[in-house]
């Protein structure tokens, strides 16, 4: 079944296949001290504040939490966006012993112009820890090679650095005289139970299936903290953005399944998608497969003017 089409408009009439998704606007992360998220990231890895203020009236009506109160920032590395958003009254700590196959797993890869430099600067900051056994490490030829090293923020969500030759060139700004260190935010990667399950929900929201490749090997299991790690990676992206990417993690076999987190829980992750419009649907939550949350959102184009 098309995703959209379990959800119905207060006409009656369900959402077809007409709304697609544009891009991926973002993802966010509940922290438990704004002030502390916001310095690792912005100091640590290059981020900087866009905007800031309480959340919003939109998002919360459609997590159906009208009277919560819940304070938000908006940080920008490149052309992506990170929210981190603190909710009044916290709600449980990340999981304890969390693995990279556990199915709640989703983690933020951020591209970097050097992988040594990188490496050496988050070392310089306190307050994560690392995934990855014994440094960065040199991924398998078949994914597109490179280098990558994951640790965790201080609530413990998940990231990556990664570096890429091709990819790197891409987010270099022409005519620069200095390439940043922290180029952007490349795709963020979720744990999956099945990837054919996952990839047909995606795609019914219409995502595109660009790559796809089957990892294992020692530097996998070193990156992964996972013994005998393999993993087929499946690499999505909301055409025509060349933004922000999905790539699902099916390992082999799948970690701990998840179940539905509380919004205020720390290891609550969603992204929002910038869905083409339908009019009369309002903003709307919706959960894939394996529990990964998603908020739609149908946004007419500022360039456009309203909905007719």
């Amino acid at each position: 079944m098309n995703p959209l089409d379990a959800q119905a408009r207060e006409d009656g009439v369900p959402v077809s296949r007409r709304s697609a998704v544009r891009q991926i606007v973002r993802v966010t992360r509940v922290v438990s001290d704004l002030e502390r998220s916001r310095c690792f990231y912005c100091d640590a890895l290059g981020f900087r504040l866009l905007a800031g203020g309480p959340l919003s009236d939109e998002t919360k009506q459609a997590f159906g939490i009208p009277g919560v109160s819940a304070q938000e920032l908006v940080l920008r590395l490149g052309q992506g966006e990170l929210a981190l958003v603190e909710f009044q009254k916290a709600g449980l700590a990340y999981p304890e012993a969390s693995h990279s196959d556990d199915l709640w797993f989703q983690h933020l890869a951020i591209l970097v112009s050097d992988m040594d430099r990188a490496y050496a600067h988050l070392r310089g900051f306190q307050g994560w820890l690392p995934i990855t056994l014994g440094g960065p490490q040199t991924l398998p030829a078949a994914s597109g090679g490179g280098r990558a090293f994951k640790f965790r923020d201080p609530d413990g969500h998940p990231l990556e650095l990664l570096w890429r030759a091709a990819r790197s060139e891409e987010f270099t700004v022409q005519g620069t005289i200095a390439i940043p260190l922290f180029l952007g935010i490349d795709h963020s990667a979720i744990a999956i139970s099945s990837t054919r399950r996952s990839r047909d929900f995606y795609e019914a929201l219409g995502f595109n299936t660009t790559h796809a490749t089957s990892n294992q090997g020692v530097a996998q299991s070193r990156l992964d903290d996972v013994h005998d790690a393999a993993v087929r990676v499946t690499r999505l992206d909301a055409a025509p953005s060349k933004g922000l990417g999905l790539e699902l993690l099916a390992y082999l076999p799948p970690g701990r399944a998840s179940t539905t987190a509380r919004l205020n829980d720390r290891v609550t992750d969603w992204m929002t998608l910038d869905m083409s419009p339908l009019v009369g649907i309002a903003s709307r939550d919706v959960f894939d497969p394996d529990h990964h949350r998603l908020l739609l959102v149908y946004q007419w184009p500022e360039e456009t003017g309203a909905a007719p």
